[in-house]
């Protein structure tokens, strides 16, 4: 696979089971010659449709999946969390042997792919939560000294599913692809704290190769799909926040 030669890469991250936004990136995708799929993870952790979303990557092999800390939590063999308890009984061998074949990064010429930081896929690469639960963006030069080791000069992560482009001192730039399938959502850990794109669009990047020193050029993509439809299926399954988060792309009704 090292030895294929891409012009053009799509980036997706975070479907969390929205087949319907998921469908309308890759009709968005056929018109734009992308080479290659990298998707950095979370995929089928949602309860609209797990299945659906597995059915239709499962049918691109040539896409490279890395590892979400949920895509994690799935091959697990029991947790707490209402999400596991929906999806899991619905995956079968073959679907979890696929999720079990995710990578941890992948690396392609200049360009570094993981689902959180290139060390831990829980944790977020741009934003910082802090104490009282603001998150913030990390200060370019301290996000810079955290990534000098990475020899890549552009790493694409997902998890926060706020698209982002950051361009840090020393030429490397860190790139946020956002979420397909699930524009906010609440988390605990760190600290109890929203993350909101604020836009029920999905959301993905395109990555392509362009002459001159900055080999690489990107653009974040924002798709219209039928967020509605999407949201009324995680209604049926009692899933109000996840419909909260797609109808508006905040986690507040206002």
């Amino acid at each position: 696979m090292g030895m294929s030669m891409y012009n053009v890469i799509a980036v997706i991250s975070d479907i969390h089971s929205n087949r319907l936004a998921l469908e309308a990136v890759l009709q968005d995708l056929e018109s734009r010659n992308a080479d290659l799929i990298v998707n950095l993870g979370d995929t089928l952790f949602g309860p609209i449709d797990p299945v659906g979303t597995a059915t239709l990557l499962m049918e691109q092999p040539e896409i490279v999946n890395i590892m979400g800390n949920c895509d994690e939590i799935l091959l697990q063999e029991r947790s707490d969390s209402l999400t596991y308890k929906q999806v899991k009984p619905l995956l079968s061998t073959a679907e979890e042997e696929w999720i079990s074949s995710f990578r941890g990064t992948w690396s392609y010429d200049e360009l570094l792919f993981c689902h959180g930081t290139p060390w831990n896929n829980g944790r977020y690469l741009l934003e910082q939560v802090q104490l009282d639960g603001t998150v913030v963006y990390k200060q370019p030069i301290a996000l810079a000294a955290e990534l000098q080791g990475i020899t890549e000069r552009i790493i694409f992560c997902g998890h926060s599913h706020v698209f982002q482009s950051i361009d840090l001192p020393g030429g490397k730039k860190a790139v946020n692809a956002g979420s397909v399938g699930l524009p906010a959502y609440e988390d605990e850990a760190p600290y109890p704290h929203v993350m909101e794109s604020g836009t029920n669009f999905a959301s993905y990047c395109l990555c392509w190769r362009s002459e001159g020193p900055n080999s690489w050029t990107i653009q974040h993509r924002l798709v219209e799909y039928d967020w509605e439809a999407a949201a009324a299926m995680a209604d049926s399954k009692g899933r109000n926040d996840y419909a909260v988060a797609i109808r508006n792309g905040r986690m507040s009704r206002v």
